[in-house]
């Protein structure tokens, strides 16, 4: 997934469709101003006053945004838009579905979006699960491991049993030389107070890769760092990138709980905190030269014994900027 550039012509068209959908409600929010503000800067390279700037119609946009893949990435962005201060409107909503309309875009995540906004909340959450990240990794899990062994990381996860011989496997990182992926691996799960694979609460081993990005792209566990390993993910990841970004921003920004457990902590507007936007475009451009797709069954057991500069060199994870 990589963040494409339009023309300065087609990004003053987008941004004023931006604001043309974060006021459908009344003013903008402060998340919805600081996403625009990061956009203007970071992706589309312009110069303009968000606050000056005048509505525009779906036609309008429509007739200066020529490329499909760009077309794809604006709606994205819509959407990120109208989740960024809490759960949107349905005015909100109908703003969005109109310049996708336009643009001749149709998937679920809109359709969804709909539903959030008259809340219809479990089938909103049930159809969200099935498409993202938490869907691909229990196929995975399936794939690789087997009915049993996906059946015993569901029970873990929700902390009804424990495996006691598959979380010895992982404990044993402990034993790793300091500096090492794997020790650095055990040092993330101790301070965090994380369950490894096999404990109870711990996650499926196919969703471990989510802790890999942790440790090895440097990124906090807080709501600002959750939202950078997402976005870090979805650069690299091959198939439905969009909904890692989605799944964070609707915890951590729109304040929906979207996960499959039952914990339930969540929070609004992280991305108006300051230069948190521009860290997550930041986040997906890093990820995108990541060259394995760490989500797609990665088989990190070659890597756990290695120095994590070397691991990152090889992954080519780059320094944060």
């Amino acid at each position: 997934m990589r963040l494409m550039q339009p023309e300065p012509a087609a990004a003053l068209l987008g941004l004023r469709a931006m604001k043309t959908v974060a006021s459908a409600s009344g003013a903008p929010g402060k998340a919805q101003l600081a996403l625009m503000e990061a956009a203007r800067r970071v992706i589309l390279h312009i110069d303009a006053d968000i606050t000056t700037l005048s509505p525009i119609t779906p036609a309008e946009l429509a007739a200066g945004f020529p490329s499909v893949d760009l077309r794809h990435q604006f709606v994205h962005g819509l959407m990120v838009l109208a989740l960024a201060d809490g759960v949107p409107s349905r005015e909100t909503v109908s703003r969005v579905e109109a310049f996708a309309e336009a643009l001749g875009i149709a998937t679920p995540e809109l359709a969804n979006q709909r539903r959030l906004a008259e809340h219809h909340t479990t089938l909103f959450k049930l159809d969200l699960l099935r498409r993202s990240q938490v869907g691909d990794i229990l196929r995975n899990q399936l794939d690789q491991h087997g009915v049993l062994a996906l059946a015993k990381s569901v029970l873990g996860m929700r902390g009804l049993m424990e495996d006691n011989e598959l979380a010895a496997r992982y404990r044993a990182w402990e034993r790793l030389p300091a500096g090492t992926v794997g020790r650095s691996m055990w040092e993330y799960f101790q301070s965090n107070k994380f369950g490894m694979p096999g404990e109870r609460f711990g996650f499926p081993e196919a969703g471990l890769y989510h802790d890999f990005c942790h440790v090895l792209g440097g990124y906090g566990t807080d709501p600002a760092g959750e939202l950078q390993v997402a976005s870090f993910t979805a650069g690299f990841k091959q198939t439905h990138p969009f909904y890692l970004i989605l799944f964070a921003v609707l915890i951590f920004s729109a304040g929906f709980n979207a996960r499959p457990t039952a914990e339930a902590y969540t929070t609004v507007g992280v991305l108006g905190e300051p230069g948190a936007a521009e860290r997550m475009f930041a986040a997906i451009e890093r990820g995108a030269l990541v060259n394995t797709d760490l989500s797609d069954k990665w088989d990190y057991w070659p890597y756990v014994e290695m120095p994590i500069d070397e691991a990152r060199h090889r992954l080519n994870i780059v320094h944060a900027a």
